[in-house]
């Protein structure tokens, strides 16, 4: 996928109608051997994959680079209680203050996808975490040393899909904003601050929490006394703001790079 600027805005594009008995058939007849569902945050993407995979009998990969961490609850946004009887997949497999990265996500996505696929289930991978959802679907290969971003041709890496079904979820920047923003506000109810606090008790390092971003990086500072509270729930909030816009960039570009996203209003 060529680089490209953060700062260009998207046009929106057109939601279409999925026909779900094709894809269904298409998963069966191996035509499809992954869907993606992916979105900018609070786009209701992980409901949207639960409702799939009820109805296609299908299990849930997650492609989220914080949910990965066990006891980042609230200010990940896990909501495991969405999921119901849907298994999902790479959600707490690593300790808070550890340091995962997408070479490990890899690695990880290829054993449960193999595992599913064994077990005759549909393999849907969720998530806004651009990177992890190139290297599985574009085949990285990290010897080859090239940016995670590259166009490339080749996907034949032995054990990834070939043939992923891209399905985005589609809303309108306001209502992101709207969304975010109340989900913000209900986090912080729920005991975000808490939850940041006692990872600090436990001793992960706050500048590990910092750089872990967002809801960590600014409740932290808020705990060190650098940032009041009113100020920083503000920044966090525009910082949400910015990082979605972020994810909607990166999608866009995915199409430019070849992928075929079909987007969908959840």
């Amino acid at each position: 996928m060529p680089r490209f600027k953060h700062s260009i805005v998207a046009e929106l594009p057109a939601p279409e109608q999925l026909d779900f008995a094709q894809l269904a058939r298409d998963c069966a007849d191996g035509s499809c051997d992954l869907v993606v569902v992916l979105g900018p945050t609070a786009s209701g993407k992980t409901r949207y994959a639960v409702a799939l995979a009820e109805r296609l009998g299908g299990e849930i990969i997650s492609a989220d680079s914080r949910q990965v961490y066990r006891g980042m609850d609230i200010g990940t946004g896990k909501d495991l209680a969405e999921y119901g009887s849907v298994p999902y997949h790479l959600i707490d497999i690593a300790e808070p203050g550890t340091k995962y990265n997408v070479w490990q996500f890899q690695q990880d996505f290829l054993r449960a996808y193999a595992d599913i696929r064994r077990r005759g289930a549909v393999p849907i991978l969720c998530g806004g975490t651009g990177m992890y959802i190139n290297a599985v679907t574009r085949g990285y290969d990290f010897s080859e040393k090239q940016p995670l971003s590259a166009a490339r041709d080749d996907i034949s890496r032995e054990g990834f899909p070939q043939r992923p079904f891209f399905i985005g979820t589609l809303m309108d920047r306001d209502t992101r904003n709207a969304r975010i923003d109340a989900r913000l506000d209900a986090r912080l109810q729920e005991g975000m601050v808490e939850e940041i606090r006692g990872l600090l008790e436990r001793g992960v390092p706050a500048e590990t929490l910092i750089a872990y971003g967002l809801e960590y990086k600014f409740v932290t500072l808020y705990l060190q006394g650098e940032l009041p509270y009113t100020e920083m729930r503000e920044k966090l909030a525009i910082a949400i703001h910015q990082f979605a816009k972020r994810q909607m960039t990166w999608f866009r570009g995915m199409e430019r790079s070849g992928a075929r996203i079909h987007w969908v209003n959840p």
